[in-house]
C-alpha cells in the first residue's frame, strides 16, 4: 500500500539523548491520523523532523511517494503545519498575516483569506492587531493559515491549545469537514484522548520516544474489550479469590481499591457471590466498555499491573 505520509525507523539524538527512537508511522491519504502520547513522550519531535524543521539522527520521512530532502520545496508546498506555538507578526493584523503567507507560497486564490478566516470564527477580528489576540484567537489564526493554501496533508502538533470546549468541537467539525469536502489528509497530535477518539481514523501511539502502536479506530472497536470494574475495601483478598477461588488470571489492579477484570464468560453476579461468600465487601461492580483512554493506558502501562 503507497501511503501520503511515512516515516522509516526514525530515531533523532540530541547532546547524546535519544528524543525518538525507531519511530515508524503509516498515513493513508484522506485520513485523520490521531498521533497520540503524554507530554514529553516524543510528538513535537517526529513532527518537526516531518516537516524538515529538524534533521533526522536516523531514518528517513517519505512524504507523497517521495524522500524528504533539503531541497523538497515542491513536496513542502503541499503540506501546512503548526508546530508547538504559532508565531505571527505581531504589529499586523490577523489578515494581513495569512495574506503575507499566501505571498511567499506563491498561493493567489482570490477570497482564500476571508475565507479561511471565516471558518476560524475571525472574521470579526480580522483587521485587529495579532498582539490583541487571546491565546485561542491565535491558535485558530495558525489553524486558518495551515490550511488556507488547501494543502493535501496537514500536521498540526497540539492544534486545541487554548480552546475552550465550544471552540474544540468547534474544531473537530471543522477537521472532519477538511477531510471529508476538501480531500485532506490530517495528522494530528494530542495528549487529549477523548478528542482524538472522537474524530480520528487511524491511531499511533508514541511513549518514551518509542511507538507502541499504530491501528486503525475500527480495528480497536472491533476488539473492544468488555470489562468488569470491582471497587472493594481489601484489595490483596479481593484479588485472592479472584485468583485462586475463580481461577481468573486476566484482571487488572488499577489502584488501591478497583479492580478491571476481563476474562470472558464472567459475570457480575458469579463475582459478587463468590466475593461475599469470602467475606470480601464490594463498594461496588459494574459493566464497561474500553474507551481510547483505556486502551492506551492498556498498551503503555502506565496505570495498573496486570495479574
Amino acid at each position: 500500500m503507497s501511503y501520503i505520509l511515512q516515516t522509516n525507523h526514525l530515531s533523532k539524538v540530541i547532546d547524546g539523548k535519544e528524543l525518538v527512537t525507531d519511530v515508524n508511522i503509516h498515513i493513508k491519504k484522506g485520513e485523520i491520523y490521531g498521533f497520540l502520547g503524554p507530554n514529553g513522550a516524543g510528538k513535537t519531535t517526529v513532527m518537526k523532523m516531518i516537516t524538515n524543521l529538524w534533521k533526522p539522527t536516523n531514518g528517513t520521512v517519505a512524504l507523497f511517494g517521495e524522500a524528504l530532502e533539503d531541497t523538497s520545496y515542491e513536496v513542502l508546498k503541499r503540506m501546512g503545519s503548526i508546530i508547538e506555538f504559532p508565531t505571527f507578526y505581531e504589529h499586523m493584523s490577523g489578515k494581513d498575516n495569512l495574506q503575507l503567507h499566501c505571498e511567499y507560497m506563491g498561493y493567489y486564490n482570490k477570497g482564500s483569506v476571508e475565507e479561511a478566516m471565516e471558518m476560524l470564527d475571525l472574521a470579526e477580528a480580522e483587521n485587529k492587531p495579532v498582539k490583541r489576540y487571546s491565546l485561542g484567537m491565535k491558535q485558530r489564526l495558525g489553524i486558518a493559515r495551515a490550511i488556507l493554501c488547501r494543502p493535501e496533508l496537514v500536521i498540526l502538533d497540539e492544534p486545541t491549545n487554548g480552546l475552550d470546549p465550544a471552540g474544540m468541537k468547534q474544531i473537530r467539525d471543522l477537521f472532519r469537514m477538511l477531510c471529508t469536502e476538501y480531500g485532506m489528509t490530517l495528522m494530528i497530535s494530542s495528549h487529549l484522548l477523548p478528542e482524538i477518539e472522537s474524530i480520528a481514523d487511524t491511531v499511533g501511539v508514541i511513549n518514551h520516544g518509542k511507538m507502541m502502536k499504530e491501528i486503525s479506530m475500527k480495528e480497536i472497536a472491533e476488539t473492544n474489550t468488555a470489562y468488569i470494574e470491582l471497587v472493594v475495601e481489601d484489595m490483596k483478598k479481593a484479588s485472592y479469590v479472584l485468583a485462586e477461588k475463580m481461577q481468573l488470571s486476566n484482571f487488572k489492579i488499577v489502584d488501591n481499591s478497583i479492580i478491571r477484570i476481563y476474562e470472558r464468560g464472567t459475570t457480575t453476579q458469579k463475582i459478587s457471590k463468590e466475593l461475599m461468600m469470602n467475606d470480601v465487601e464490594i463498594t461496588s461492580i459494574s459493566q464497561h466498555t474500553e474507551t481510547l483512554e483505556d486502551y492506551f493506558l492498556k498498551i503503555t502501562g502506565e496505570v495498573g499491573k496486570s495479574c
